[in-house]
């Protein structure tokens, strides 16, 4: 039974990574050749979601259902699929690395039919290439999320001002902001 494994270490938190591995409707948003997803549940999350995910491989499109058969937030999920002779079971898992996030999905294959057991090994490259692809979808755009919400200097001078602070407030706190960054960064340059 063949393992494909694949980790990335991603710079936004954990909570954020698993959101995003662990619900389809935001999985689909990170992997574009994602097309389409149909829920065959009425729960979209959790144990016991079944859903039908349509996507483009080597230029084909291809439908699978899968189901979520283990969630345990905010660190593992495992969703398995049924699919032409073989039960392909994939584990995606989050750990705090620092303020990053370690996610790995290990896939399992488990052929049971003949010709699976003949083919599978001829795909094996093309299906490690494509759990490669999806998670630098997920890691670029876990990346770009976490990076959307973390608020700049700028940004919080901005709330500032809406909380009533007059212009000099503002202006000494963004002033203060750079002040800090650029000491940090001279400091640095000094070591």
């Amino acid at each position: 039974m063949p393992t494909h494994t694949a980790t990335r270490i991603i710079d936004a938190p954990p909570e954020l990574v698993f959101e995003v591995i662990a619900h389809i409707q935001n999985f689909s948003k990170a992997v574009p050749h994602i097309e389409k997803v149909e829920f065959l549940t009425e729960q979209h999350e959790g144990v016991g979601t079944r859903f039908a995910e349509t996507r483009t491989m080597n230029g084909r499109k291809a439908t699978v259902t899968l189901e979520v058969t283990e969630y345990e937030p905010p660190s593992r999920v495992r969703i398995v699929s049924d699919e032409a002779g073989t039960v392909w079971d994939s584990v995606f898992t989050v750990e705090a690395e620092g303020d990053k996030a370690k996610l790995t999905l290990a896939m399992e294959e488990r052929a049971y039919k003949l010709m699976a057991k003949v083919m599978n090994p001829l795909i094996r490259g093309t299906v490690r290439k494509g759990l490669e692809a999806d998670l630098d979808a997920v890691k670029a755009y876990c990346e770009e999320e976490a990076a959307e919400e973390e608020p700049t200097e700028v940004d919080l001078a901005a709330r500032e001002a809406q909380a009533g602070l007059g212009g000099a407030e503002v202006a000494a706190g963004v002033a203060g902001g750079v002040a800090a960054a650029s000491a940090s960064a001279a400091s640095g340059a000094e070591e």
